[in-house]
């Protein structure tokens, strides 16, 4: 029952958020909720100990097939941002044939390259990819009505609940993914690979299963922000966009669910709203990497442990008179 209220609270608040901001904040609140999906996929990749730099150019993958697909095939917007995703998945399929030739550091800096190629192939072909100018007036999601309330897609508090409810059906299905068999053989190829493999588990296949799954959901991920935006190009999805994920995920913390999430929530206010009302923007990157730094060294698993550590002192605080009750009586 408690669970219920809680859940039904939230999506309140979820509702009621946007009205309370201004425009620009409106859009910042869409931004972030494609950055969660976005940094919550990337987590699902990390399950298996592999750390990619080629993350934010599958999101550009899926925002690129999504684009095609509207504007060359004239599929319906919904219908092709879930193509991206798709063809996002598959694109990473191909890049583990080589990619997965390599562990840790190497794999690292394998997806870069991997990455910056494909970049350079958007820049290179003006057809169809539109070279360095990109795509631009990108079909909007249509606009439709339920009841008395009328979504118009231009505006961000519409989009911010259509963009909602599609990162909140990915966030499930991410959650129960890790926590299926699939979930948990992830992290056994992460923790035990060794005794995972001498059981049977094909290493391989669950590193890339991993690798297309977390790509896919980064993909529709690109596919929202591209129909919203109704423009990209190279630029939009280059390693300065991927070192902001790997902070998010860094300081947020991958050890839970909700670590990544956390970070991107606090860092994107940081970023969007405190640093860039005091004039900060072109400091902002400097300021990242010393947050960077400063959570290395000083929370080592994230903000995340400062939620374990209030719910730890929580039940002890609740368990405490009973204790002592006990105590008590036994006296």
């Amino acid at each position: 029952m408690l669970k219920a209220i809680i859940w039904i609270a939230l999506a309140v608040g979820l509702v009621l958020l946007p009205h309370g901001l201004s425009f620009s904040q409106q859009e910042i609140l869409v931004f972030l909720t494609l950055n969660i999906l976005l940094v919550s996929s990337y987590r699902l990749l990390t399950l298996t100990g592999e750390w990619s730099l080629a993350h934010v150019v599958i999101m550009g993958v899926g925002a690129y097939a999504s684009a095609l697909y509207t504007k060359e095939l004239g599929i319906w917007v919904p219908v092709s941002m879930l193509l991206g995703g798709i063809t996002a998945a598959l694109v990473a399929v191909i890049l583990s044939v080589p990619l997965f030739r390599m562990k840790g550091f190497y794999f690292l800096i394998g997806s870069f390259a991997a990455g910056e190629i494909i970049r350079l192939l958007w820049k290179r072909f003006r057809e169809p990819f539109g070279g360095a100018k990109g795509i631009k007036g990108i079909d909007p999601m249509p606009d439709f009505s339920i009841g008395i309330y009328n979504f118009d897609f231009f505006e961000p508090v519409s989009y911010f609940y259509f963009s909602a409810v599609v990162v909140g059906i990915c966030l499930w299905i991410l959650w129960r993914i890790e926590k299926s068999p699939v979930g948990l053989t992830f992290h056994a190829v992460h923790w035990q690979d060794k005794l995972a493999q001498a059981s049977g588990v094909n290493l391989r296949a669950y590193r890339t299963l991993a690798f297309a799954l977390a790509s896919g959901f980064a993909g529709i991920s690109g596919a929202l922000l591209a129909h919203y935006v109704g423009t990209i190009n190279p630029n939009s999805f280059d390693v300065e966009v991927m070192v902001f994920v790997l902070t998010w995920a860094i300081v947020g913390g991958t050890a839970t669910f909700y670590g990544p999430i956390l970070g991107a929530v606090v860092l994107t206010v940081l970023n969007e709203v405190v640093l860039r009302e005091m004039g900060f923007d072109q400091a902002r990157p400097m300021i990242y990497g010393i947050i960077l730094i400063a959570s290395i060294l000083f929370l080592p698993d994230g903000l995340e442990s400062l939620v374990q550590r209030g719910l730890r002192r929580a039940r002890r605080d609740k368990a405490a008179p009973a204790e002592n009750a006990a105590k008590e009586a036994t006296q």
